[in-house]
């Protein structure tokens, strides 16, 4: 959830005070089988359509609307709609139904007319969200509570369908307010769409609808590097997933399919991104390496490297095959029998673990295959992805990665304006019935260590501890919070008990609107990988932001 204390005026917003909204019903649909169908049909109610992951389609009174993960989707009475969303994962797709009722309706304006109003007259297409995460999480807990057989809990559930539309109307007009994140967001998927064609700082300013100068600025403010750097980037890993997954094109043939007729221009650049040739790519993606540990899976994605197996039980396992466009995962089982037979028939050349096997199973591994035995305890993310690329013969390739990710670190924390970073930052994680508190030694280092924020005196005592209580929470001067909220029922529980304790609700980051919730899936891994998903978290939450 994000709270926000800028005010946005606007006429429109008068009417709510004579507006009723009502949820009437919502759905849920997700799994990595999974596939969400909406018939064809005119629709006699408003339709609010969150989809947290996967791709699909949705026509609009025949329009066609490419839908994409994160997007948020509105659908008004007596529009004919139809929809297909696949590719999903456990986070999946939202479907509502809700009314609205217009006291003043008498005076000349509909309930539809001020709904339009209210979310820009976009009758047609996505609705803009400041945070997917944020709207993912209320849409969760709306779910979850319209669900419940106490007619108490269902009415909480109508509340939190109200702070929804509440997120929805300010994200709107703070877009239109500033105007700046759409035509950026529309480019990136522009560039995105027409990768293989040649594409100039000047056609893109165009579509922007701005001049070339403030559209390169622009774009920098917004994702850490310029328009042609995003470009090349995004060209490159197109390449890398084509001669991942097919080893018999021509590399002539794969430059011009990503937009690079020249393959000399090709193969430096390419070398310049990844760290090593196309030919070397090549032949590492040959390699079957295996991921044991969760762990591993990070460090391995910050290696160019798809595993071949990893436990069924991380969402990564899921995330990494929908992402790189692979289904040559083999999802590892819980039992250890059967999974050390499922890596006996996977044959993999290496195995990567995290130093938390026993000695038996340690054996057990390295009769299969070469077992590179991260010493977990010792160093930081960034020692463990060294030493990993070490033992897989490609530091290059670790080098040109950290090399990136400090570049983009530095890029960012300078566009943090100077008084977010020195808010007195705690990162706070609800898993189970406790309150982490996540420190150095965490996914919190990108806060602590890369953009140099600092915690509240006397905040390592916590960090020390792992937990903290909310007595103990007030004392510290909190200026700015980023929750992670666990997947489980008892840690969204906790959550909700925690909202609503008045120590919350008197915590100087909570008064402000400085408090932020980030998805907890793919994000807690102490990795490379995960750091990097992070930064780019980082710019969504606080830019522009006060």
């Amino acid at each position: 959830m994000q709270m926000h204390n800028n005010e946005i005026k606007s006429e429109h917003f008068d009417h709510l005070d004579h507006m009723n909204f009502r949820l009437i019903n919502v759905s849920y649909t997700s799994g990595p089988a999974t596939e969400w169908l909406l018939r064809k049909h005119f629709i006699e109610t408003y339709m609010l359509l969150f989809v947290a992951s996967g791709q699909g389609w949705l026509k609009i009174d025949g329009s066609f609307i490419e839908l994409k993960a994160g997007g948020l989707y509105v659908g008004f009475p007596g529009q004919l709609i139809e929809a297909n969303v696949h590719s999903l994962d456990e986070r999946g797709v939202y479907h509502m139904n809700f009314d609205v009722m217009y006291a003043m309706e008498q005076e000349g304006e509909t309930a539809l007319d001020i709904m339009k109003q209210l979310l820009r007259n976009e009758v047609n297409g996505e609705v803009t969200s400041s945070s997917p995460v944020a709207v993912g999480v209320i849409c969760q807990m709306i779910y979850h509570h319209t669900l419940k057989k106490d007619g108490l809990q269902r009415y909480y559930g109508q509340i939190r369908f109200q702070e929804l539309l509440y997120t929805m109307f300010y994200d709107g007009a703070y877009a239109e307010k500033t105007d700046l994140t759409s035509p950026i967001e529309h480019v990136k998927a522009y560039m995105e769409q027409n990768y293989a064609k040649r594409l100039t700082i000047e056609e893109l300013a165009i579509v922007a609808r701005m001049s070339p100068r403030h559209f390169m600025r622009l774009f920098k403010k917004r994702y850490g590097c310029s328009p042609v750097d995003y470009l090349t980037f995004y060209r490159i890993k197109q390449a890398q997933i084509l001669m991942r997954n097919d080893h018999s094109h021509r590399l002539k043939d794969v430059a011009s399919y990503v937009g690079y007729q020249d393959e000399t221009y090709f193969r430096r650049k390419f070398k310049q991104i990844s760290g090593i040739p196309p030919a070397a790519f090549i032949r590492n993606s040959k390699q079957k390496i295996a991921a044991v540990h969760s762990v591993s899976i990070g460090i391995l994605l910050a290696l160019q490297i798809i595993p071949c197996a990893a436990p069924a039980s991380h969402p990564w396992t899921y995330y990494y095959r929908r992402k790189y466009e692979t289904d040559k995962v083999m999802p590892l089982a819980e039992g250890e029998t059967i999974w050390l037979e499922q890596l006996r028939l996977v044959k993999p050349d290496y195995i990567i673990t995290a130093g938390t096997e026993s000695d038996t199973l340690q054996s057990k591994l390295h009769s299969i295959a070469p077992v590179c035995d991260l010493p977990w305890g010792k160093g930081d993310w960034r020692e463990h992805l060294r030493y990993v690329a070490s033992f897989l013969d490609r530091s290059d390739i670790a080098e040109v990665w950290l090399q990136r990710y400090e570049e983009k670190a530095m890029i960012i924390k300078n566009q943090l304006a100077d008084f977010i970073r020195k808010d007195s930052l705690v990162v706070l994680k609800v898993y189970g019935e406790e309150l982490q508190m996540l420190g150095p030694r965490s996914i919190a280092s990108v806060f602590y260590v890369d953009m140099q924020m600092e915690g509240p005196e006397g905040i390592e005592t916590y960090w020390e501890r792992g937990t903290v209580t909310m007595k103990e929470l007030c004392v510290l001067n909190v200026e700015r919070i980023l929750l992670i909220v666990g997947d489980d029922e008892t840690s969204r529980q906790t959550w909700v008990d925690v909202r609503k304790s008045e120590e919350w609700l008197e915590l100087l980051a909570v008064q402000k609107g400085r408090m932020d919730i980030l998805l907890s899936s793919v994000l807690l891994d102490y990795t490379a990988f995960t750091h990097e998903l992070m930064l780019d978290e980082i710019l969504k939450l606080w830019q522009d932001r006060p």
